[in-house]
């Protein structure tokens, strides 16, 4: 089934689309390897330390891009969140040829200004690194928000936190305008 949006796409984007939709999982080789940054991120959030956030952060990004073959990315970790009438910004992939690909995250809600659920946090780089592979992985020539993207944040999750069970459903279906 596809999101709403799919119909608005031209027949290029729709193809793209159907290819991303069609790969619902990650394996992520020794994921095992990857948990001890999973709790180091976890307890730098604990703190409210946001260079230890950042460094946490970045060390587990880079992993993960290792850990599956891509090249790898930069993360950033800012302050609070931010926000217009479409919501709260979580996250930001971007992309250039001159350099590496680059991951932006906010600790902070925009809000109430309190540091993000380790959850939340986590599957915002996971989502990040989600456009990532649609890119470097899949060959995909852009990087739409379809249930099989949404699943492969979930995999890659699960892979990490193996104890977190079941995976809550995603709060909404389209990204804000401009965003993907």
């Amino acid at each position: 089934m596809a999101f709403s949006y799919y119909d608005r796409l031209s027949s290029r984007g729709q193809a793209i689309y159907r290819k991303s939709d069609a790969t619902t999982s990650l394996e992520l080789p020794q994921a095992e390897r990857l948990r001890p940054l999973v709790g180091e991120l976890r307890e730098a959030l604990q703190r409210d330390e946001r260079r230890a956030v950042e460094a946490a952060a970045s060390r587990l990004g880079l992993g993960l891009t290792r850990h599956l073959g891509l090249p790898p990315v930069t993360v950033e970790v800012l302050a609070v969140r931010p926000s217009a009438r479409w919501g709260e910004l979580h996250g930001l992939y971007t992309r250039d040829e001159q350099r590496p690909a680059r991951i932006q995250l906010w600790m902070r809600t925009a809000r109430h200004r309190r540091v993000v659920a380790f959850r939340t946090f986590l599957r915002t780089l996971l989502h990040e690194i989600g456009h990532h592979v649609d890119y470097e992985l899949l060959r995909l020539a852009d990087s739409f928000h379809t249930e099989g993207f949404f699943k492969r944040e979930s995999s890659l999750f699960r892979q990490l936190v193996p104890e977190a069970g079941v995976d809550p459903p995603q709060d909404s279906e389209e990204p804000p305008a401009g965003l993907k």
